[in-house]
């Protein structure tokens, strides 16, 4: 313990009653552990510790404040736009600062989440059908049979395994990931309830009133068997214009269906929109590479899908409606 930075205040109060009892600097060393040269200094009042090392902070707490402001405005803007706008705010400074001082905010540059865009309209229905629905219970939103279509393409995006190549070998046949300009695609129909997942439906074509009635033809019966039985069940679906045709609408009235009313825009009310997403995450793990094949991930990953996760995702819908009023209407975490 050489070094006077290195005393605590017990060592340094010890050190004066020593001193004051007319003890030598060398016992006072041997006494507290340290060295001779630490208890001298602390006696002479150089015990001042280290000054502090390295480059003097260029900006202060002002110019700090109008950078969070700049950043607060709009969450989009590139390192050199921050930069530029710091800059005829008064502050010269580089990009590395700009960098430090918006990671030392807590701010961390992100791929951002893709929400649907809601307008004025849309956020109050979802906030008025959020508020009607907000002292449901888990065994109302039980008896809500969730359905939805999703599309899913040969093609995962950016995700998924990277390829370790050398210099040079960028081009090499080995290291290429191969991408088609229209890459196959299959979409998909699917039901669930807290009690499970109904059967998928393929969907061959694109999806109009008529051919989404002969989906419901097809796979309402079956899906209201396998997880209600006997019991009765209200219908959801979102208001894409296949499911607003009046022709839909009658179809349920014809068969005794109840639907339950929704708002616009809303797949974060909607847990079969979590289903998707666990469907996708298996499909980047197995990376198909031929339709049949897509088609057969799809099918397996549906079906390994367990009644408890359904039962968790129906549970949320409380939690789901509380956090859409808590945005007043805007889109939510779900």
């Amino acid at each position: 313990m050489g070094k006077t930075a290195d005393l605590t205040a017990v060592q340094k109060a010890i050190i004066d009653t020593l001193k004051q009892e007319g003890k030598t600097q060398k016992d006072i060393s041997e006494r507290i552990g340290c060295s001779q040269s630490a208890v001298s200094r602390h006696l002479s009042g150089k015990s001042v510790g280290r000054k502090k090392c390295g480059r003097k902070r260029c900006t202060t707490r002002r110019g700090d404040r109008t950078l969070r402001k700049i950043v607060e405005k709009d969450r989009f803007q590139t390192l050199g736009d921050l930069r530029k706008q710091w800059t005829e705010s008064g502050v010269e400074t580089s990009r590395a600062t700009v960098y430090r001082r918006v990671q030392e905010m807590g701010y961390r540059c992100r791929i951002p989440q893709v929400k649907p865009l809601l307008n004025q309209k849309q956020r109050q229905k979802r906030l008025t059908w959020s508020t009607e629905k907000q002292h449901w219970t888990v065994a109302q939103w039980s008896k809500v049979l969730f359905s939805d279509e999703s599309k899913f393409c040969m093609s995962f995006g950016n995700q998924g395994a990277r390829v370790w190549r050398k210099t040079g070998q960028r081009e090499m046949p080995k290291c290429l990931k191969s991408s088609v300009k229209y890459p196959q695609s299959v979409m998909v129909w699917g039901a669930m309830s807290a009690a499970g997942v109904g059967p998928l439906c393929l969907i061959k074509g694109k999806v109009n009133a008529a051919s989404y009635q002969e989906i419901l033809e097809h796979f309402i019966p079956p899906s209201a068997e396998k997880l209600y039985g006997d019991e009765d069940f209200i219908f959801q679906h979102d208001l894409a214009p296949a499911h607003s045709a009046k022709t839909t609408g009658k179809w349920f009235t014809d068969h005794g269906i109840t639907v339950l009313n929704w708002p616009a825009n809303s797949p974060d009310l909607n847990p079969v929109e979590n289903l998707w997403d666990i469907v996708k995450r298996n499909l980047r793990d197995k990376r198909p590479n031929t339709l049949d094949e897509l088609k057969a991930a799809i099918e397996a990953s549906w079906a390994s899908i367990t009644p408890q996760q359904c039962h968790r995702l129906t549970a949320s819908m409380p939690r789901r409606t509380e956090a859409v009023i808590s945005a007043k209407g805007f889109p939510t975490k779900y």
